[in-house]
């Protein structure tokens, strides 16, 4: 049995060290590697060896922990499920979470950890207490499932969406700390893969011909033919709408709640491109989106729609996908000499909060104005010369098109 002094010299170690009060009602202090000291009882549920937090010691002494987890076992005994207060559930919390979160991110990001949630997580520990799941059931009933189907990267941004809710759970009273930071170091690594991209001229110009003749729906035509010269990324281009544009003055003006970094961001529009969207004004010009479904003009393009292009114009996962114009040009960019502030200004790669967002987001305008211009040239001197060559998609490339 456990007493005040044991207690209290117990020292922390590396991994969290269980003290066990003999066999009295299951009852054990848990010690984490930061010296913090915790109350639980262990007991089993519907079958399932499980726990409940008591509280932290020394706020809670060993006496009245005692009383605690004995009052806990009473219940038990007498046939009592273990109940818990309205809305500290895994789910409960999650569902006020993600009502205070999800309108802080974009729609796409919204609806991949809606899926977390629904998918992943709440069949596993969705009725369970949010302050009673230890961090070993996360790893076993989640992550390792999740890693023995290869799917790291996902399992990296699911780990996000659990910390972020435990730390909500912590800040509103229903649980003492952040179990997910007790698997550092338990999760397999993940290889960094780059995006799929082309830095090579001629096949740069293989690529640029095979778009010019993609025969597809005008929404996805012209989608591919915009993107290598703004090169943002495809869910931006894809929500783009035309209240968005001032052709007459060049520039595309994306509002924050559509980037990435939650910051506006500031296009600036070459000549081929203001061509290009007066071209498709008369196509879709009369709705909202640039890029509307073919089936409703109330959403855009599916997210799939740009890379499936690719694909049936003959270019492999491996060669380039609707992402890797963005390293394509940030790669020929820095090769050619421009800035490497004004280039990552233009990816939009630099995260900014306060009054400096609000009022600075053109930063670099006049540089990234020539720059973007002279990115579309160069594009357009490869694109005529593969249409001087022969004007068709080169070997290799789908011949059942355009």
């Amino acid at each position: 049995m456990l007493s005040e002094a044991r207690i209290r010299s117990q020292k922390a170690e590396s991994k969290p060290i269980h003290l066990f009060d003999g066999m009295r009602h299951g009852l054990y202090m848990e010690v984490h590697p930061n010296g913090s000291k915790y109350w639980r009882v262990q007991y089993v549920f519907a079958g399932r060896r499980t726990r409940k937090a008591l509280g932290k010691y020394p706020e809670i002494g060993l006496k009245e922990a005692r009383e605690k987890a004995a009052a806990f076992k009473k219940e038990l005994n007498e046939g009592k499920l273990p109940g818990h207060a309205a809305g500290d559930t895994f789910r409960e919390v999650a569902e006020e979470w993600a009502a205070n979160f999800f309108h802080t991110v974009t729609p796409p990001e919204a609806v991949r950890r809606r899926k977390f949630l629904d998918t992943d997580i709440f069949p596993k520990i969705g009725h369970r207490r949010i302050g009673d799941i230890p961090a070993g059931d996360i790893l076993n009933l989640i992550i390792r499932p999740m890693e023995e189907k290869g799917t790291l990267e996902k399992v990296r941004r699911l780990m996000t969406t659990m910390s972020q809710i435990l730390r909500y759970a912590v800040a509103t009273g229903k649980a003492e700390r952040d179990v997910t930071r007790d698997l550092t170091g338990a999760l397999k690594p993940r290889t960094v893969t780059h995006r799929a991209t082309i830095i090579d001229a001629d096949q740069i110009r293989r690529l640029l011909v095979a778009i010019r003749c993609y025969g597809g729906t005008v929404q996805v035509s012209y989608a591919l033919r915009i993107l290598p010269y703004v090169f943002v990324r495809p869910g931006e281009l894809r929500h783009a709408e035309w209240s968005e544009f001032d052709v007459d003055g060049s520039t595309w003006r994306i509002p924050a709640g559509k980037m990435k970094m939650r910051s506006p961001h500031l296009v600036p529009l070459a000549s081929q491109v203001k061509t290009l969207l007066e071209e498709l004004r008369a196509h879709t010009g009369k709705g909202r989106y640039l890029f509307p479904s073919p089936r409703t003009n109330d959403r855009p393009i599916s997210d799939m729609a740009i890379n499936a292009a690719l694909r049936f114009m003959g270019f492999g996962k491996g060669e380039i996908c609707g992402h890797g114009f963005r390293a394509m040009a940030s790669t020929l960019l820095n090769e050619k000499g421009y800035g490497p502030d004004w280039i990552e200004r233009q990816l939009a790669h630099c995260p900014r909060s306060g009054v400096r967002a609000a009022y600075n987001h053109a930063e670099y305008l006049p540089e990234r104005r020539k720059m973007m211009q002279d990115w579309a040239d160069w594009l357009d001197s490869l694109l005529w010369q593969g249409v001087l060559q022969g004007g068709r998609p080169a070997d290799g490339v789908s011949p059942l098109y355009g």
